[in-house]
């Protein structure tokens, strides 16, 4: 499932990522980046807010559009209007942010919602080997183990 993304929204709950760092966009990008690719995910565009004179529009990565929104208008607008132009579509992506206002425009669109906190968290969670753990076995499993297959106590 595409995620729209509150993306300063997203910034103020990651550790390490600050809103008045100068690469705090082009960070988030990055980690947006690597969760697709950890997670086979395939869209994602996330909206800022503020962009500087003649840097707003979009900037295609390979699995993140980035959305420059101009001063004047705000990323919360923005994402309300691309779910408004998405129309039926909506009820196809997740909306990623905690702004009361732009969870209510998610669910106007009937858009999927996850908040800012709860993503920020799967974004820093290591992703799944896919295969399982490890398992850790007692003295006495490993003895049972030995004796079925005739391991010597000396090498």
């Amino acid at each position: 499932m595409p995620y729209l993304i509150d993306g300063h929204n997203l910034i103020g709950k990651l550790p390490g990522l600050h809103l008045n760092e100068l690469e705090d966009e082009q960070k988030l990008v990055e980690l947006l980046e690597d969760f697709c690719q950890k997670n086979g995910q395939k869209k994602v565009e996330v909206f800022f807010d503020n962009a500087a004179p003649g840097q707003s529009g979009a900037r295609v990565f390979t699995r993140v559009t980035a959305r420059f929104v101009r001063a004047g208008l705000t990323a919360d607008a923005a994402i309300a209007n691309h779910l408004k132009r998405l129309g039926n579509a909506a009820a196809n992506w997740t909306v990623v942010s905690s702004d009361r206002e732009v969870q209510a425009a998610a669910r106007r669109a009937r858009a999927r919602i996850e908040s800012s906190e709860d993503f920020a968290r799967r974004l820093q969670a290591p992703a799944s080997s896919g295969k399982p753990d490890d398992p850790q076995l007692s003295d006495g499993e490993v003895d049972d183990w030995l004796a079925v297959f005739g391991g010597d106590d000396e090498p």
